[in-house]
C-alpha cells in the first residue's frame, strides 16, 4: 500500500512538474542562463502573484464563493516559489562563480 501511495505521489509530482507554468519557470530559473533572471523575474512575480492573493481572498470572502480559496494557496504558494528562488539565486550565482574561477581550463578569465 506504501509503495503504491509512493509511485501515485511521484507520478502526480512528475506531471505538474512538467505541465505547470510556474514549475517550468523555476526551472528555467534554475539553469545557468535563466539563473541571473531570477531576481528580475521574482520581483515582477512575487507582487503580481501577492496582488492576485489578495483579490481572491476578497472574491472568496463571499457567500458561496469558499471554493476561491483553493485559488488563494495556489497564488500564495507560486509567490513563494519566486520569493524563494531569488533568495538562492545569489548563492547559487556565487558557487557558479566559484566552481568557475576554481577551473583549470579556464584561463584569463574566459
Amino acid at each position: 500500500m506504501l509503495t503504491a501511495l509512493w509511485h501515485l505521489c511521484a507520478a502526480i509530482r512528475g506531471y505538474l512538474r512538467f505541465y505547470m507554468p510556474t514549475n517550468r519557470a523555476v526551472d528555467w530559473l534554475r539553469t545557468p542562463r535563466g539563473l541571473k533572471w531570477a531576481i528580475p523575474v521574482a520581483l515582477i512575480a512575487t507582487p503580481t502573484y501577492l496582488g492576485l492573493t489578495a483579490l481572491t481572498i476578497q472574491g472568496a470572502a463571499r457567500p458561496g464563493l469558499g471554493g476561491l480559496n483553493v485559488l488563494v494557496f495556489l497564488f500564495f504558494w507560486n509567490a513563494m516559489k519566486f520569493v524563494w528562488m531569488a533568495l538562492l539565486s545569489l548563492p547559487l550565482m556565487a558557487g557558479r562563480a566559484l566552481r568557475r574561477i576554481g577551473d583549470p581550463r579556464v584561463v584569463n578569465g574566459g
